[in-house]
């Protein structure tokens, strides 16, 4: 009986936590002052202490994600492969010569700015980092 009672509990607690579409009030502001031009956001909560707001922004389609406290952790503008720096196309040509290039973003963290690539590089895919002046790290997240 109390196997039941603690599955079932869990279940409603799971519906409620996944219904939940608002977040609290200080990840509403900091997210209000970060991006005030912010167009067509809609929330979701992208892991139990992270909210991600999918939006546009001048147009391009952005994604921002806040901690509880409202502490902004990252955001992605994406962009097509024909925005990124002649550096950056040139290093990836060097290192992953005939790789194929998939989804681009300008991302940005409190210690990292610069583009996240998609590569699929001898039928596997991988996402590296880049800075603006070409330099590559494989991203390990």
């Amino acid at each position: 009986m109390k196997t039941t009672i603690l599955v079932l509990s869990f279940f409603v607690f799971s519906l409620v936590a996944s219904a939940q579409k608002t977040p609290p009030a200080v990840v509403l502001k900091a997210f209000s002052q970060k991006f005030q031009k912010a167009e067509k956001v809609k929330w979701d909560m992208e892991e139990a202490k992270e909210w991600e707001a999918e939006f546009t922004l001048s147009g391009k389609a952005t994604s921002a994600s806040f901690d509880l406290a409202g502490k902004w952790l990252e955001s992605e503008t994406e962009i097509k492969s024909s925005e990124l720096p002649a550096a950056v196309k040139a290093s990836i040509e060097k290192q992953y010569a005939g790789a194929k290039m998939g989804e681009t973003a300008l991302i940005e963290t409190p210690d990292f700015n610069g583009y996240e690539i998609t590569l699929k590089v001898k039928g596997k895919n991988i996402e590296i980092h880049a800075t603006k002046d070409g330099k590559l790290k494989v991203n390990k997240e």
